[in-house]
């Protein structure tokens, strides 16, 4: 190869060099981008919080289910409790069922945010992705608030406000 290949292909590669600067973002596209996963993030926040609230919810009822178990057969006072454990199973059901729907909203938001910032990155359309999965979640976070409006109308019962 002679002194003036090589300066050729020095020049090429140096070249190729030169033209990926421009794909490595700048500060203003990512600010860009950290806009754009904002309000998912916000979504997965408040998603999370939900969850808290359902664990909490499912804890109650797994100690109250224990503590029915726990009553014997000969306390005429509180007896009449145990007929209150298959209610307590469908409880336990509809929460878990609210839980499950919950998390697959926060993977589904995860995913937005996972997807909203590999595309802006990659400058790459990514709204109809972005769409589908936000519709997604909120559908399975609706789910999840069905289970819960339903728990809820099965525990306000007249069995839980008398102790």
């Amino acid at each position: 190869m002679s002194g003036q290949d090589r300066l050729t292909v020095e020049s090429l590669s140096m070249s190729d060099v030169s033209n990926l600067l421009p794909v490595t973002p700048s500060i203003d596209q990512f600010g860009h981008i950290i806009a754009n996963v904002a309000a998912p993030a916000f979504l997965l926040g408040a998603v999370a919080a939900f969850i808290s609230v359902l664990v909490t919810k499912i804890n109650r009822v797994i100690e109250r289910a224990q503590f029915v178990h726990g009553i014997s057969d000969d306390d005429r006072e509180r007896s009449f409790l145990k007929n209150d454990l298959s209610r307590l199973r469908r409880r336990a059901a509809l929460l878990n069922r609210s839980l499950y729907f919950a998390v697959i909203a926060a993977i589904l938001t995860s995913l937005i945010i996972i997807v909203a910032f590999i595309s802006s990155l990659l400058r790459l359309a990514h709204e109809h992705g972005v769409a589908i999965l936000f519709t997604a979640a909120m559908l399975a976070f609706c789910a999840s608030l069905v289970d819960l409006a339903r728990e809820t109308r099965i525990a306000l019962h007249d069995n839980d406000l008398r102790i």
